[in-house]
């Protein structure tokens, strides 16, 4: 996966496709939407690419508003019906249980994930991502106070905490909430550089070293 996108990064921008769905939790999302979209302003800037490295598209159920945590309500960019083929996933946490209880999100999941380069999680996505059968036998990670959770209910999976984030090349799992950005920070660091993610962090205000 890291050679493949970062070729393609140098030829065209990338498709992110990043799932909303009802009680998502805002950082969750907003963290690597803001990561990906400020990285793409600072490589335009800096003229580290002649196009946009990133482009992020949000990805509902059904089309309309989404209401997130705390009454917070977002428009996503597509349904499941009408979202476009991706590079990057980007599957968040919450309250999970509208996704996990919802079939046809499970499926689009699971259907992205087996033709897409890179699928990431962040806090309770990997719940999704393992129902969904993206997550069988690997070591991942959540947010701190999901990881008994997760073992419990998939016992096949090495459930690691003290970490930001977990990356097995074409598949990276993060902790909760804030660590989203850490994990798409370093994912900058792999497809662009440490230094795109060391500007794409500092434009951001956000104290941050790569842990790789």
């Amino acid at each position: 996966m890291a050679a493949a996108l970062t070729d393609l990064i140098h030829q065209r921008t990338l498709n992110i496709n990043l799932l909303l769905y009802p009680d998502v939790e805002i950082l969750d999302f907003a963290g690597p939407y803001e990561v990906f979209s400020v990285a793409s302003r600072i490589a335009l800037r800096d003229k580290l690419l002649p196009h946009a490295p990133f482009k992020v598209y949000t990805v509902a159920a059904e089309p309309g508003l989404v209401p997130a945590r705390h009454g917070l309500r977002v428009q996503a960019d597509a349904s499941l019906l009408t979202a476009q083929a991706c590079d990057v996933l980007i599957v968040p946490g919450g309250i999970v249980d509208q996704p996990l209880a919802h079939r046809p999100t499970l499926d689009w999941v699971a259907a992205t994930a087996e033709r897409t380069a890179l699928v990431t999680s962040v806090c309770t996505g990997a719940f999704i991502l393992a129902r969904a059968g993206v997550l069988s036998d690997q070591t991942v990670t959540t947010h701190w106070d999901d990881i008994e959770p997760l073992r419990r209910d998939y016992p096949a999976l090495t459930v690691v905490g003290d970490v930001p984030y977990v990356d097995l090349g074409e598949l990276i799992t993060s902790a909760g909430i804030s660590a989203g950005i850490d994990m798409s920070l370093h994912v900058v660091a792999r497809l662009l550089g440490g230094e795109a993610a060391r500007r794409t962090a500092r434009q951001m205000q956000y104290e941050w070293q790569d842990r790789d």
